[in-house]
């Protein structure tokens, strides 16, 4: 899975970080850093949810295969 942050869109919620965040961190500002954009098969539900409950809609899935 790949997943894909917008950081233009991002407001610096941190639903992501607090629900994935062995994938997604925020910079000084609060804006998403991906600290990879592909997703390891242990965090793949977490990333899923935490793309559905961004409020910005700053993140998607960009594939599901790996």
């Amino acid at each position: 899975m790949r997943v894909a942050g917008d950081r233009e869109i991002c407001m610096g919620a941190g639903v992501c970080v607090m629900t994935a965040d062995k994938t997604f961190d925020q910079d000084d500002d609060g804006i998403v850093v991906l600290a990879s954009d592909r997703v390891s098969a242990g965090e793949e539900k977490a990333v899923r949810n935490a793309v559905r409950m961004c409020p910005s809609g700053a993140l998607r899935i960009v594939s599901d295969i790996v």
